[in-house]
């Protein structure tokens, strides 16, 4: 068995048209620049890009694959330079069983299978050529297509506020709108980790995945996992998910929740941070107030014996966080050390001091260790690192 780094949300840029948009300054968040960065600088071995429904990304594929950029795997999954991609969806499901809308992941081994799936989609929604779209089918009958096509289902940032499973989508059970027995993984999402949500008693049957829903290229591998696999495909993957013949997750990576956009209750007029019970802002007198992760999780806390063995999920401050690392100095780490996993979990403090003065480096140790302070993150506002 070998050990594989994967990210499993990321968004391609787009327009109405299909056509990629400018993201972050002058790059755009395309097929091929997703694959490559993932690639040659962020060290992923498996991404799941939730785009390839849309017709003009299954071309962008189809084309990759004639000039030989793309190789197909056998066992699903389709091979670049050093990383597998899986192709997936972001769908949003708003049916009569739902509280509020709710966006769920599916992936598929082939390009084909994820062809099969755009049309039957293009049948239940206004616009197959856009990202997250709302689709006209209730949450079951989404869930068994998905497994018809031998695809894999997950429930994504199922804690934010808004557009998630029990955000707003159910008032206490998941079992409100899915199968349970077809859902294949449940995504944390930013602001919450595997010790928050230990004691909802209906979610110890999941595997948790910790992806970045990234939407530009500088957020991916904000959240990733380790797995523990053959080899990186899809057959693997969804091995691990199950926890089959060894394969696994292994350790989860992401942002402290306190570093979440949602994690703390805020006024959505003001910001202003509140207590959990708070239904006025004591700033602003407004009453919209968007509910923080960790209130929601304790609303659904349950006190039961968890006995479940959870690998670690460890918490991550990713370089674009760290006050002082720009864009020239990520530039001098990539060239030296080879990928941001590198710099991240492999480079000693002492070659990081060949490269970046005394003070950067020992941020880097000390967010490797968790001894950062921290201002906590909530209503959309990322937290902040403090430093001295």
């Amino acid at each position: 068995m070998n050990e594989f780094y994967a990210d499993l949300h990321i968004h391609i840029g787009r327009t109405s048209s299909g056509r990629a948009v400018k993201i972050t300054g002058s790059k755009t968040l395309t097929l091929a620049r997703i694959l490559e960065t993932a690639s040659a600088r962020k060290g992923l071995d498996i991404i799941g890009i939730i785009d390839c429904h849309s017709p003009e990304v299954i071309e962008e594929m189809v084309r990759m694959i004639e000039h030989g950029e793309l190789q197909e795997l056998k066992e699903g999954g389709l091979r670049f330079q050093e990383t597998t991609l899986i192709p997936g969806s972001e769908i949003e499901i708003y049916d009569q069983h739902c509280q509020g809308p709710i966006h769920v992941l599916a992936y598929f081994p082939t390009l084909e299978l994820m062809k099969l799936f755009s049309e039957w989609m293009s049948q239940h929604m206004k616009n197959i050529h856009l990202s997250s779209q709302r689709i006209y089918c209730d949450g079951q009958t989404l869930q068994q297509k998905v497994h018809e096509l031998g695809g894999i289902f997950i429930p994504a940032h199922v804690f934010t506020p808004f557009k998630s499973l029990f955000g707003k989508g159910v008032r206490r059970s998941l079992t409100e709108v899915f199968d349970p027995q077809l859902i294949d993984g449940i995504e944390l999402g930013l602001s919450s980790d595997t010790n928050m949500v230990s004691h909802i008693k209906e979610l110890q049957a999941y595997t948790f995945v910790s992806n970045s829903d990234a939407h530009s290229l500088g957020k991916l591998a904000r959240e990733y996992q380790k797995l523990r696999l053959a080899e990186a495909n899809f057959t693997e993957l969804k091995m691990a998910l199950h926890e089959q013949e060894g394969r696994a997750v292994i350790a989860n990576y992401g942002l402290n929740p306190l570093l979440g956009k949602y994690h703390q209750t805020v006024c959505a007029k003001c910001s202003q941070q509140l207590s959990k019970e708070a239904t006025i802002c004591t700033e602003c007198g407004s009453t919209q107030i968007i509910k923080g992760v960790a209130t929601r999780i304790q609303e659904l806390s349950e006190d039961f014996p968890n006995k479940r063995n959870r690998p670690p999920y460890i918490h991550q401050i990713p370089l674009d966080f760290i006050p002082g690392i720009g864009p020239k100095m990520m530039e001098r780490l990539i060239e030296a050390f080879g990928t941001e996993m590198n710099i991240l979990h492999r480079v000693t403090i002492d070659q990081l001091e060949q490269i970046m003065p005394h003070k950067l480096a020992h941020l880097i140790d000390l967010a490797r260790t968790g001894q950062l302070a921290i201002e906590v993150g909530g209503g959309g506002i990322y937290g902040k690192i403090q430093v001295d």
